[in-house]
């Protein structure tokens, strides 16, 4: 059953039928939300948020696009309205004696990362860019354009020349050879890496 019957059952008052979309959608909602806060308890709470104002907001997706990109589309929003409000709350400690010798804890706020994150962040970074160099050039194209540079579809197809159904079926084979590559170059550096 494709999405459009399913959230068609779901709007005609069978909420059962929105466990098929969790289920078809879950891997990749949670990996979406990993990659973009990079902790695995966050990225849950995130996924589980996406799917719940997805399930609220149903009744206003107008299916100009397919479900998955308005899904993906939330969840990304989600996850920026997280890192957003949790640098903002990223603060440092400073304690200050003011002219009169009293102690004064002021809070500023932290603009970087902690050391631990920004290592994760550049071991991430070169894992993917080393993955991204293994594909053949249509493949890093195409990735690049919908992932990096955030174009639609459409845009894509227009850059490229072809229809929206090939950039989505290329893209989706592209992603397919990313994954793949991404589990050979992380167990190949797990294995290396515990050798003595």
């Amino acid at each position: 059953m494709d999405d459009r019957a399913v959230i068609e059952q779901v709007l005609a008052g069978d909420n059962d039928a929105f466990g098929i979309l969790v289920e078809r959608y879950q891997t990749k909602i949670y990996n979406l939300a990993l990659r973009m806060c990079g902790n695995e308890d966050d990225a849950f709470d995130l996924a589980q948020e996406s799917f719940l104002r997805a399930w609220r907001n149903l009744g206003s997706f107008q299916f100009e696009s397919a479900f998955s990109t308005w899904l993906f589309r939330l969840c990304s929003n989600i996850c920026l309205d997280f890192l957003r409000a949790k640098k903002r709350r990223a603060a440092v400690s400073l304690t200050m004696t003011d002219d009169e010798g009293e102690e004064n804890q002021l809070e500023v706020p932290d603009p970087g990362k902690t050391p631990e994150e920004a290592v994760f962040a550049a071991e991430d970074r070169e894992l993917l860019t080393r993955a991204l160099n293994e594909l053949p050039a249509d493949q890093r194209e195409i990735l690049t354009l919908r992932a990096i540079d955030d174009l639609s579809y459409s845009e894509i197809a227009r850059i490229l020349n072809l229809q929206e159904g090939t950039v989505k079926s290329r893209l989706s084979r592209a992603r397919t050879a990313l994954r793949k590559k991404l589990l050979q170059i992380g167990n190949k550096t797990k294995t290396e890496s515990s050798v003595p």
